[in-house]
């Protein structure tokens, strides 16, 4: 039980960290110091498509579903079996990808654009 526990929490993380990659700039245009962590993000997870890393968090699952009796995940790894061919079509992934680089670069844009403007940092919601 708490090894197929953690392998749905790892998978939820799994999930976070993709979320985080595709919103995680627009964030920063209101919280300022979120666009480090996005930077690390975004790199990493440009590391594993064009470089291809391995990802420590498929790792991860893979271990705890091994031991919780259940199947590890396809050697592609999370992406491929909980997005490819369920969110979109297989035959997309590369439009997938195209589509989540362009998020971040327009959300990175922003950042650019709302610094230079001297946006305050952390400022006040408006009352």
């Amino acid at each position: 039980m708490a090894y197929r526990l953690l392998a749905d929490a790892t998978m939820l993380l799994h999930a976070g960290f993709l979320v985080y990659l595709v919103v995680g700039g627009f964030l920063a245009w209101r919280w300022r110091r979120l666009i480090w962590p996005h930077v690390a993000c975004a790199a990493y997870g440009l590391g594993i498509v064009v470089i291809g890393w391995d990802c420590p968090l498929t790792h991860v699952e893979n271990w705890a579903r091994e031991r919780s009796g259940r199947e590890t995940l396809p050697s592609s790894g999370f992406i491929d079996h909980y997005l490819t061919g369920v969110v979109y079509p297989a035959e997309h992934l590369l439009t997938a990808q195209l589509a989540v680089a362009a998020c971040v670069l327009v959300s990175w844009a922003g950042v650019a654009v709302l610094w230079r403007r001297g946006r305050p940092a952390e400022a006040a919601p408006a009352r």
